[in-house]
């Protein structure tokens, strides 16, 4: 599979090419393993949902937080059950692509990004809009946090 990545970060484009040279079962279980890779809440933040944002658009309650450090990096938070790996994967994927990035370059991250990781073949749109619903939150927290 071919897809853009030439306008997306660089740790974002090294997943998307790992998913592109993926068959579509591959790039499920890529999926699963992004899943079991999604770190627990820090203390902080461990059972405080009313401090996080719920992503509506996902089929399993899913909560995340955008937090910048003193240099504007960005650290993303989420919260899923460990029963939703579809939904963990989702974001997980984008904890690995976007964590630790400037402000700026989450901010600017292409909205059709979640497409493509080229998994339409593999999960059911419901499910791909709630990862375009994660990267929109994301984003929106970013710009907030900046001003």
């Amino acid at each position: 599979m071919t897809v853009r990545t030439d306008d997306l970060p660089d740790s974002l484009a090294e997943v998307v090419e790992e998913f592109a040279e993926m068959s579509p079962r591959e790039r499920l279980q890529l999926l699963l393993e992004y899943a079991d890779e999604l770190p627990d809440l820090p203390e902080h933040l461990a059972g405080q949902h009313a401090a996080m944002e719920q992503v509506h658009e996902c089929q399993t309650p899913l909560f995340l937080t955008v937090e910048l450090d003193p240099d504007a990096a960005v650290h993303l938070y989420f919260d899923a059950p460990r029963e939703a790996p579809t939904t963990r994967g989702f974001a997980g994927v984008l904890r690995a692509g976007l964590d630790g990035l400037p402000a700026d370059a989450v901010a600017a991250v292409p909205d059709d990004a979640p497409m493509r990781l080229g998994l339409a073949e593999a999960v059911s749109p419901l499910r791909l809009r709630g990862m375009v619903a994660m990267l929109a939150r994301i984003k929106r927290q970013v710009r907030e946090r900046r001003s």
